[in-house]
Parts: C-alpha cells; sequence; structure tokens
C-alpha cells in the first residue's frame, strides 16, 4: 500500500477523544454514534437506511477482510451511514463474490471511516452514558449534528409509486426507508409490491393489504404517516409493521414511544412469543422501542429477553400485527422469516 493515510479523531459530544487513521473518504463528518455487535454482514448493514444520519461503530475487531459485493445485491442503492469507525482495517481482502475493497467503495459514495480506533472502550462508553453525537474529524473541523431533530425518513423514502414482482395477493409497501431484503421476502411469496412514498395517503389504495417498512429517526416527528396509519386502524385490510413500521403502527393505535439508552444493533437479539413461549434470535437496528402500555385492542406479542422491551404487538380481533426486529434479517439469522408467511395467510 503506497498511499499516504490520514490521521482521523473521533470526537464525541461529551468531549471524549479517540484518535486513529482514515481509510474512507478524506473528510469530516458529524452524526449520531451508534454501535452494531454483528461479527459479520458489513455490506449490508452500511446499505440500511435505517443507519441514515448516524455514525456506525462495529464492534466485530476485523472489518473489509471480504470486500464488497455488487450494489444490487445489498440492502439499497447507496451507502446510507454518515460515516463509519472500527478497530482493525483489512487492506487484503477475498471472497468469491467480492467486486472491490471496502476502502474503494467508501471513497465512491465519500463516506468518512476511520480504523485503529479502541472500539471497545467506546462501546463501553456509549452502553454506560448512552448514545450521543460525534465527529469524525479528518482536516478540517465540523460542526455537532444531531440527525434525531430531523426528518430522515423524508430523505430517505422513494419519490413515486412502483409496482414490484407478480402475484395474486397485491399489497402497498409503506417506503420508510425500506431494506431492500423485505421486499425480495415480498415478492418470493408471489406478492404483488406497490412501493409508495412515506406520505402518501393510503386508504384509497386498491391493495389486499399493507407493510409498514423499516426507516430511520424519531417516529413521534412522523405525524402526517402516523394519521394514514389511523385512517386504516379503520378498516379490516391486513397490517404488517417492521422496525420503525412497528413503532408507526403502536403510535397510531395510542401507544408513546422512547429513545432506548444505547439501541438495539445486532443480529443475536433473543425474542419471546408471548403466546407460544417460544424463543427467537433476532437482527435489530433500532433506537426507538414502544412503552410497555397497550392500549385499543392492541397487545403484546414480543419481548426482548434481555430488557424486557416490547418487540411485537398485535391486534386481539383484526389482522393487524407488527415486530421490532427484521424477520427478512440481512444480515442475520432467519428465525423470524415465518411471519411473511403468516402475513400472507392474513391477506
Amino acid at each position: 500500500m503506497n498511499q499516504k493515510i490520514s490521521s482521523a479523531k473521533l470526537i464525541l459530544s461529551d468531549g471524549t477523544v479517540f484518535s486513529g487513521k482514515s481509510f474512507g473518504f478524506n473528510s469530516s463528518v458529524s452524526g449520531e454514534v451508534v454501535f452494531s455487535t454483528g461479527m459479520t454482514g458489513y455490506p449490508e448493514s452500511l446499505t440500511d437506511p435505517s443507519y441514515s444520519g448516524q455514525i456506525l461503530t462495529l464492534t466485530f475487531p476485523l472489518i473489509g477482510n471480504y470486500g464488497v459485493n455488487k450494489i444490487s445485491e445489498l440492502e439499497s442503492n447507496k451507502i446510507q451511514v454518515k460515516g463509519l469507525i472500527i478497530d482493525d482495517y483489512s487492506f487484503s481482502f477475498s471472497h468469491w463474490n467480492s467486486k472491490k475493497s471496502l476502502a474503494d467503495w467508501l471513497k465512491e459514495f465519500k463516506i468518512p471511516a476511520a480504523y485503529g480506533i479502541d472500539t471497545r472502550a467506546l462501546t463501553q462508553k456509549l452502553r454506560a452514558k448512552g448514545t450521543m453525537t460525534g465527529k469524525i474529524v479528518i482536516g478540517k473541523n465540523t460542526e455537532f449534528f444531531d440527525p434525531n431533530k430531523i426528518n430522515l425518513v423524508e430523505k430517505v423514502s422513494c419519490e413515486k409509486h412502483q409496482w414490484i414482482g407478480k402475484g395474486n395477493k397485491k399489497i402497498a409497501l409503506i417506503d420508510f426507508g425500506v431494506k431492500q431484503s423485505i421486499i425480495r421476502s415480498l415478492v418470493n411469496r408471489k406478492i404483488k409490491v406497490l412501493k409508495v412514498p412515506w406520505n402518501s395517503n393510503l386508504k384509497e389504495l386498491d391493495v389486499d393489504g399493507f407493510v409498514l417498512s423499516n426507516g430511520p429517526g424519531d417516529p413521534a416527528l412522523l405525524k402526517k404517516p402516523i394519521e394514514n396509519i389511523k385512517e386504516l386502524l379503520k378498516d379490516a385490510r391486513p397490517i404488517f409493521g417492521i422496525c420503525l413500521g412497528n413503532q408507526l403502527l403502536g403510535r397510531a393505535a395510542g401507544i408513546k414511544t422512547f429513545k432506548l439508552k444505547f439501541g438495539h444493533r445486532s443480529q443475536n437479539q433473543p425474542c419471546i412469543n408471548l403466546e407460544t413461549k417460544n424463543c427467537i434470535i433476532t437482527s435489530q437496528n433500532h433506537g426507538f422501542a414502544l412503552e410497555n402500555k397497550m392500549k385499543n385492542g392492541f397487545m403484546k406479542w414480543f419481548e426482548n429477553a434481555n430488557d424486557k422491551t416490547i418487540e411485537g404487538i398485535k391486534h386481539k380481533t383484526k389482522p393487524f400485527f407488527s415486530v421490532q426486529f427484521h424477520p427478512e434479517a440481512n444480515p442475520g439469522p432467519l428465525d423470524a422469516n415465518y411471519l411473511f408467511d403468516e402475513f400472507k395467510e392474513k391477506l
């Protein structure tokens, strides 16, 4: 490696400074610093729109060793994180499906990244004090920026209606920042998907059911979608919410949301189905959750085995249900993939 390596700093809003080296785009950036404990799947995580506005810390020590595959095989058409923090970067990569190095990919999308950071110490700080804003400084300094104060969904949602796939059943997927694997999971089950923008009017759509997608940011800011979902609750067409979609379905039902101290971002979260008592291992990426106060005919469905937060809700009589985790995974285990089959049955 002959290129010159620039120094980089991660500065947290409490004044803590971590020193490292740049291996991405040489520019400064600010956002919310979060961590994920997954051991693999960094290309999928970096393209997940739920990470919009965030500087992602990967706790697994060695990153980049299998490069990056085609963007069309990932979760969106670009890298969504504001920046990337890791411990050790592998400048050599090897995988049958890799197309380029992680460093070259980050530079292509102009995403700053730093390695040589003590990610263990950083993660311990975020667990102890909670998620906080921070900035990667490479060269010129920048101001702190809190992405949770703006509507991030508006930035990652589609702009027009789009039909995807073929099937006898038609559903509307409200795009709050949907992962492509959710769409693939529906299309593979012969469901015809109409992807619509985040603020679309929903009740008049000629479809058999609705999927409320994942997405970034504070659900309380999305007042129009919440009102639109309230209108759907007067109907009887099936609704399936995922991640942010779970929070929005809850808020439409009168259940409040709150910000978790450091969120769930991993591929090993144990969730208990309160009806069957079965435990499944799930992939998660969220910083907000529903309060434990059910209203308007909804009941708790899944609970996190670690911190007892709500991981899913369902209506007692109508075909409305949602989960906080990602049943499509990517990356992660496929324990919850059967929920797409349950949704199709309700259609």
